[in-house]
């Protein structure tokens, strides 16, 4: 039997990058949404992670016809109420609308809303929650957290999204500057994907045929 495809459901290279790596062993055929320029884009929405991983797990398998991986992840601030939370990659967006904020512009305004704030206090976690769905709707769901503190200052030249403003303790440096390795180790999406490659690894050998969807009628 052929290798099982598993559909990426983002454009983001940084997170195809992680994510490759981290599934390699699996021995699926992966695949993005840059080979699906048919699929439309999802209005990530929900209230929780969960929530918009789903809904787009469950658009792209039912666009593609295959299993498909989404995430949710984003960064909760505890002075901030929990903010950016499932609204991170957007956190900016009205200093740059109509475009989309880059991640400097997302993690400079949470410096600067966090400017004074003493460090014990700059308590923050990466959330990720990844769901794979499947064309019969059919879902899996699992969660992971990395714990931290905001830096006062971008540092580090990997990574994406927040990792230059999010301090790991532990290693005395920002997630940007840890490097791959360690990120897919500790992070949030590596802690995530680890349940989930459990749950998946378990599917493969159980219910085979989920990921050997027959091919729609006519073709």
């Amino acid at each position: 039997m052929a290798a099982p495809t598993l559909v990426i459901a983002t454009h983001n290279p940084g997170k195809i990058r992680e994510l490759a790596i981290l599934l390699a062993d699996l021995g699926f055929t992966l695949q993005t949404l840059a080979d699906y320029p048919q699929c439309p884009e999802v209005v990530e929405d929900g209230a929780t992670f969960a929530a918009n991983a789903t809904k787009k797990a469950l658009a792209v398998a039912q666009c593609t016809g295959l299993p498909a991986l989404a995430d949710d992840s984003g960064l909760e601030v505890d002075a901030l109420g929990g903010r950016p939370g499932v609204h991170s990659a957007r956190y900016a967006a009205e200093r740059t609308a109509p475009a989309r904020p880059g991640d400097e512009e997302n993690y400079q305004k949470l410096l600067e809303e966090l400017a004074g704030v003493p460090p014990a206090q700059r308590t923050a976690r990466f959330v990720c929650c990844m769901v794979v769905a499947f064309p019969n709707g059919r879902t899996v769901l699992a969660q992971g957290t990395c714990e931290g503190l905001i830096h006062h200052r971008p540092q580090g030249r990997s990574g994406f999204g927040y990792d230059p403003v999010f301090w790991l303790p532990e290693y005395e440096a920002t997630m940007a500057e840890v490097g791959l390795d360690i990120k897919n180790r500790i992070s949030h999406r590596a802690r995530a994907l680890a349940q989930l490659k459990t749950i998946l690894a378990d599917l493969l050998r159980r219910e085979p045929e989920l990921f050997h969807p027959a091919p729609p009628l006519g073709t």
